[in-house]
């Protein structure tokens, strides 16, 4: 009976204690009928248990005593796990994004559901999905690259130098030998990137950067990937930031760094402000919005068309030119 009410009292306390609420040993040791060593005792194996939690899996908390309160408090969270809503969240982006296989996004899917939703929810939150899980249409190349993901990560976190074979967009069955130094891997639009610097040895035999931007390769279309016997150095002052890159290339179609100048008309312009995250408004004359952003590539000219008649392209006047040919070039299909 002792060891029934000593289990009760410990649990009361520790279900008050991850509540928030404070526990004075003089007040259980009156309410429990026992002595505050008693209280001591129990508060000492719940402070074990916590800290064999901690080892275990990184459970942050632990019970201290507040001066302050007059009480044992506890404090720190438990390990984070995703809430319905974000599990059920996440699987939707996956599902929308097509980033994989059936079969990889069913092996994915699975363990999200069944790793962090508890099991009275998790036929609920399989359900909810399971409509677009039978309804998935994977891409055309159907390749695997969970594999390549991981190596080509690894490579990127070591430094080392990897030599590769590249399929043609409009050629695939061609492809292209290339050394690159591996900088980070992307997501955009369906696929996963490879964002490196091309390189290519000079005459002292040393590997030099082709260009003075990094190219972008689609991971799907590597079809040979060997790591090198030699690494490459990264300068701090000058490492690359796939965060400040991702932020300027749309499409992930590489070139040269550039300023565009663009005027919005229309009375909001945040799709403008929200798809380049480097745009700013620089002027405005009642909806009519000028607004500056810089970008890498000509893969913006791709969303500017989408636009229609809501924007228009001032500078660079290259763009602006390369814009209206291809309104023409449109026109004449509908001729």
């Amino acid at each position: 009976m002792e060891k029934e009410s000593k289990n009760f009292r410990m649990l009361d306390m520790y279900v008050r204690l991850c509540e928030g609420k404070i526990v004075n040993k003089a007040e259980e040791s009156r309410k429990s009928g026992v002595d505050e060593r008693s209280i001591q005792r129990d508060i000492d194996d719940i402070r074990a248990f916590l800290e064999e939690r901690n080892m275990n899996n990184g459970d942050g908390r632990e019970i201290v005593y507040d001066r302050n309160k007059k009480g044992f408090i506890m404090l720190g969270d438990e390990p984070s796990m995703m809430t319905n809503s974000e599990i059920l969240a996440v699987s939707k982006i996956l599902l929308e994004s097509r980033a994989f296989t059936a079969r990889e996004l069913k092996t994915i899917l699975d363990k999200l559901v069944e790793g962090c939703v508890p099991l009275k929810n998790m036929k609920l939150v399989s359900e909810l999905i399971s409509n677009e899980k039978y309804h998935y249409v994977e891409l055309n190349h159907k390749e695997y690259i969970q594999d390549k993901l991981w190596e080509i990560g690894s490579d990127i976190h070591e430094h080392n130098l990897v030599a590769l074979r590249y399929a043609r967009a409009n050629a695939p069955r061609e492809s292209i030998k290339r050394v690159v130094e591996p900088l980070a891997i992307l997501f955009s639009e369906y696929y996963f990137y490879l964002n490196a610097y091309i390189v290519e040895k000079d005459e002292l035999g040393k590997y030099k950067h082709k260009y003075s931007y990094p190219a972008t390769f689609r991971i799907d279309r590597i079809k040979n990937y060997k790591k090198l016997n030699e690494k490459f150095r990264v300068s701090y002052t000058n490492r690359f930031e796939e965060g400040e890159f991702r932020k300027r290339v749309q499409f992930m179609y590489a070139g040269k760094l550039q300023t565009v100048k663009l005027r919005f008309y229309g009375e909001n312009p945040e799709p403008i402000l929200d798809r380049l995250p480097t745009a700013r408004i620089i002027g405005q004359y009642g909806n009519e919005y000028t607004i500056e952003a810089e970008v890498y590539g000509k893969g913006i000219i791709m969303w500017l068309l989408s636009q229609g008649s809501r924007v228009e392209v001032l500078k660079p006047e290259s763009m602006r030119k390369e814009m209206k040919q291809t309104l023409l070039d449109m026109l004449k299909l509908y001729g």
